[in-house]
C-alpha cells in the first residue's frame, strides 16, 4: 500500500470560471508545477477520477438544484447564485468531476490501497444543498460525508483552515451528530459569507460537537499556533474515523482578497498533525482537499507544504 495519492488529472483544470476570474482554470498548474519541481510526483501515487453519478450528487444537492444546474449548463449563460459563479458551457460535467475526484481519492483510501490522498482542486465548501454559492457549484466534501455515511462510518471530521467559513458544509450538518466540524476562518465580520461563530457549535444531537474560530484580519502563524490545539482537543474527543482536511490556501499571506497572514508551513502542520492524529487512532485516512487561494504561488507552496507532509 503507498502512502498518498494525489489526483493531478488535467481534468480538474476544467473546473474554472475563465481567465481573469479569481478562481481561473490556471490554478491547477500553478500546482503541478511546483508539485514536480519538488519531486513529489515520484514519491506518490498518481490517481486518475472519475465523474460523480447524479446518484451521488442526489445524496447532497436537492434534484431541483441539479436540474437548475444541468439547465445552465446547457446555456452556458447567466449566473449560478447573486454574482460570483458565472455559468459555463459544461459547467454541470466540470462541477461532478471534482466531487468524483474527491470520492475517488476518498474510496482508495477507504479500499486500503493508500492512507491519505490530495485533490487539488476540490474543497467546494460554500455550495448549499439547494444553491451555488461563492465560485462553488456542487459541495464535494458535503457530498464525500454523506457517501461515508452510507459506508457505514459513525464518526466523520471536517476540518476547515481555508480564511472562508465553509458554511455549506456546516450549515448541512449542523444537527448531525456524526460529523465533526472545526473551522478556522477570518472573522465573519470582515469576510464573505459572514457565518461562523463562535457561538455557533451545533444544533440538537450535535449540540458542542461543531468548532468555529473566527480570526482577527491579520492573524499570523503565532496565533495559528496558539488556536490550533483547541482544534486538535476537540477532534481527539470524538475519535473520527476519517478526517477530511479543507486547506483553502487563501488564508497564506498576500493572497488578493482575504486578509489572514499564515505561511504555507501552517498547511503543512494541520496536514501532518491531522496524519498523526489518524495513525494514533489507527486507521491513518485523511483526505486533504486544496479549496480556496487566489494567489497562485501561494496555492503552489501550501498544497505542496501539505503533499509533503502527508507523506
Amino acid at each position: 500500500m503507498t502512502s498518498v495519492a494525489v489526483v493531478v488529472s488535467e481534468r480538474l483544470a476544467r473546473y474554472g470560471f475563465g481567465d481573469g476570474h479569481p478562481f481561473g482554470p490556471d490554478r491547477l498548474a500553478a500546482f503541478v508545477r511546483e508539485f514536480g519541481a519538488r519531486g513529489l510526483a515520484a514519491r506518490v501515487t498518481a490517481l486518475e477520477p472519475r465523474a460523480a453519478s447524479d446518484e451521488e450528487l442526489r445524496s447532497f444537492h436537492s434534484p431541483e438544484y441539479l436540474e437548475f444546474v444541468r439547465e445552465r449548463s446547457a446555456s452556458g449563460s447567466g449566473l449560478l447564485d447573486a454574482g460570483d459563479t458565472p455559468a459555463f458551457k459544461g459547467v454541470y460535467e466540470a462541477a461532478a468531476g471534482v466531487v468524483g475526484a474527491t470520492l475517488s481519492a476518498m474510496e482508495a483510501i477507504m479500499r486500503g490501497e493508500c492512507r491519505r490522498a490530495f485533490v487539488p482542486i476540490a474543497g467546494l465548501h460554500h455550495a448549499a444543498r439547494d444553491r451555488a454559492a461563492g465560485f462553488c457549484v456542487f459541495n464535494d466534501c458535503g457530498v464525500a460525508i454523506e457517501q461515508l455515511k452510507r459506508a457505514g462510518l459513525k464518526r466523520i471530521a471536517y476540518v476547515d483552515i481555508d480564511a472562508h467559513h465553509g458554511d455549506g458544509v456546516f450549515y448541512a450538518f449542523e444537527d448531525d451528530a456524526a460529523v465533526v466540524f472545526a473551522d478556522l476562518h477570518e472573522d465573519g465580520r470582515y469576510l464573505y459569507p459572514g457565518t461562523g461563530a463562535a457561538a455557533e457549535t451545533g444544533r440538537g444531537a450535535a449540540r458542542g460537537m461543531k468548532l468555529n474560530v473566527p480570526l482577527p484580519p491579520g492573524a499570523d502563524d503565532e496565533v495559528f499556533a496558539a488556536v490550533w490545539p483547541r482544534v486538535a482537543a476537540h477532534l481527539e474527543k470524538f475519535e473520527p474515523e476519517f478526517f477530511i482536511l479543507q486547506c483553502g490556501a487563501d488564508s497564506i499571506e498576500g493572497d488578493p482578497i482575504t486578509h489572514l497572514r499564515f505561511s504555507p508551513q501552517v498547511h503543512g502542520r494541520a496536514a501532518r498533525e491531522l496524519a498523526a492524529l489518524a495513525d494514533t487512532l489507527g486507521h491513518g485516512r485523511v483526505l486533504a482537499l486544496g479549496g480556496g487561494g487566489y494567489n497562485r504561488t501561494n496555492l503552489a507552496m501550501a498544497w505542496t507544504e501539505v503533499v509533503e507532509n502527508l507523506i
